[in-house]
């Protein structure tokens, strides 16, 4: 969740806020912060394009926990939850990443470590998660299936 908020606060969006107006937003820094802009000073030039970096980076992670992004992905999504198996899991900073048999891997964020203590215990991880994470958390995709 950490994350989330740092990207939003650098793109200055809400978390109402829709792709149309996060491109738009994004568009505009990079229009602001793009490296071509300062050719003249190589200080400056470098900062901006770490910046420009940043800023990426930020869209990219916001579009893709966006809930049309979310909305538009949920045929797959409810694939895999449904028919592929939990081959591991990995708890770091209250983000919950799944990898599934099929190759596909999915990251859901502000998972309380009491949860995770849980879903380790547990004797279905599957079972355990449909229940508890899959519907529960604000997640992205990490990883393409495997194409067979």
């Amino acid at each position: 969740m950490k994350r989330i908020n740092e990207y939003r606060k650098m793109l200055n969006v809400t978390k109402d806020s829709d792709l149309k107006e996060l491109k738009s937003v994004y568009r505009n820094l990079m229009k602001e912060w793009h490296p071509d802009k300062f050719q003249d000073n190589e200080a400056e030039k470098l900062a901006a394009e770490e910046k420009s970096k940043t800023l990426i980076e930020a869209y990219h992670f916001l579009v893709s926990i966006a809930p049309e992004t979310i909305e538009q992905a949920k045929p797959e999504y409810t694939l895999t939850v449904t028919n592929s198996a939990i081959k591991h899991f990995n708890y770091e900073k209250s983000v919950l990443q799944l990898n599934f048999m099929d190759g596909s891997s999915y990251e859901y964020f502000g998972v309380p470590r009491t949860l995770y203590i849980k879903l380790v215990n547990s004797d279905i991880p599957g079972r355990f998660c449909r229940r508890h994470i899959y519907h529960e958390f604000v997640y992205r995709k990490v990883n393409r299936a495997v194409e067979a």
